[in-house]
């Protein structure tokens, strides 16, 4: 399951944020995990609530925005949206696709306290 490395990446994002900021709890924390980043959402929220205990993020409400995926077709030359990797282009059922959203892992913004 590799959502616990990602999660515990995550953790270690927030706490040197936690260091350079001097806050000391995390309320809200609001990830962007794009439909083609391989991530299985859930199994992230898991993990990320399984480690949680004893850390800044102790107690945190996790919200997970999950931007859909979208590529350029090269044979057509338009864009497509992706519901996962290995589709078609809607338009004219090519292969030849460069993802250009859907695929990010990234924290949007904590809502955190200084006490």
């Amino acid at each position: 399951m590799h959502e616990m490395s990602l999660a515990a990446g995550v953790l270690d994002l927030v706490e040197q944020s936690a260091a350079r900021e001097a806050f000391k709890r995390v309320t809200r924390l609001r990830l962007r995990v794009g439909t083609l980043s391989g991530v299985e959402v859930e199994s992230l929220r898991f993990a990320l609530g399984a480690i949680a205990p004893g850390t800044c993020l102790e107690g945190a409400v996790i919200d997970i925005d999950e931007p859909p995926g979208q590529a350029w077709c090269m044979k057509c030359v338009k864009l497509t949206m992706l519901k996962e990797r290995g589709n078609a282009c809607e338009h004219c059922g090519g292969f030849q696709l460069q993802a250009t959203a859907g695929s990010e892992l990234s924290v949007v913004d904590l809502l955190v306290e200084d006490d």
